[in-house]
């Protein structure tokens, strides 16, 4: 729709790097209010949030060149090239570094692992939703064409040459289901936070949420867009969210045995 902010001479800005960066500072700003609430100290919260950040954009882009070994085999010039560099990449490596990774943190400074993810959470799906907008922008991660009267158009040769998405022809806007889902899930866990609640509840009532969504979501993406594994019916980004949702069932089943979490009031 709009894959570059504005352009003076040969400098352009992008306008995905923008709200992706956006969401990261939104995302950071509730990780450190949830956190004061949690008696948490915000800098080690801010730390790990900016570890996450860089992990997650580093996993991203490499789930994306082993679901596209391929291409980047036959050209490994593509891998640091500019339109890979501006591509969004596969969130759930993103997302699965991002776990490894705040693992690591808490154990190094001593944070409670599931508190600490309930921290995180909602601040990751709001984060998200606004990151997913600029999906929307760039035309990457497009959707199947669609006749329903809110599909949408892409037309700027600019979005093609960079993600390759189709122009002139109607499709999903897949990006705009996952940002407005993300916000509503986001949403809810910020709400259900300011309740009493078992560690580690929000983060694992993330992972059913959003991965039961994306598993959706996933249906009307374009296929061209998607790798499926041993010819299934589910891609590879549907089966980590089939594993993230039983990983998230597991959790919830396991933490009524914790201890129930009390928040001050905002």
């Amino acid at each position: 729709m709009c894959p570059r902010l504005f352009t003076i001479g040969s400098f352009s800005l992008p306008t995905y790097g923008v709200l992706v960066a956006t969401g990261f500072l939104v995302g950071l700003y509730v990780a450190g209010r949830l956190a004061k609430r949690s008696g948490f100290d915000p800098e080690k919260i801010t730390n790990l949030g900016v570890y996450i950040f860089l992990a997650a954009i580093v996993g991203a882009k490499a789930f994306m060149i082993l679901h596209n070994f391929d291409y980047y085999a036959e050209r490994p010039g593509q891998i640091l090239s500019l339109s890979s560099l501006q591509a969004g990449g596969v969130f759930y490596g993103g997302l699965l570094a991002a776990i490894g990774t705040a693992i690591w943190f808490t154990r190094k400074h001593g944070l409670p692992p599931l508190a600490t993810a309930d921290t995180f959470a909602p601040a990751l799906a709001i984060g998200h939703s606004i990151g997913r907008l600029g999906c929307f922008a760039a035309g990457c991660c497009w959707g199947k064409p669609s006749s329903l009267p809110w599909a949408v158009e892409f037309t700027d040769p600019v979005a093609h040459e960079f993600v390759g998405v189709p122009l002139n022809i109607h499709l999903h806007p897949t990006q705009l289901y996952e940002s407005f889902g993300t916000l509503a899930i986001g949403l809810f866990l910020l709400w259900y936070f300011g309740k009493s609640h078992k560690a580690g509840t929000i983060i694992a009532l993330y992972l059913v949420l959003y991965s039961s969504f994306r598993l959706g979501v996933e249906f009307l993406r374009a296929e061209t867009e998607r790798t499926f594994p041993m010819g299934g019916p589910l891609s590879s980004t549907q089966w980590v969210a089939v594993g993230l949702v039983v990983a998230g069932i597991i959790l919830l089943l396991w933490q009524r045995n914790t201890a129930t979490v009390e928040h001050a009031s905002p």
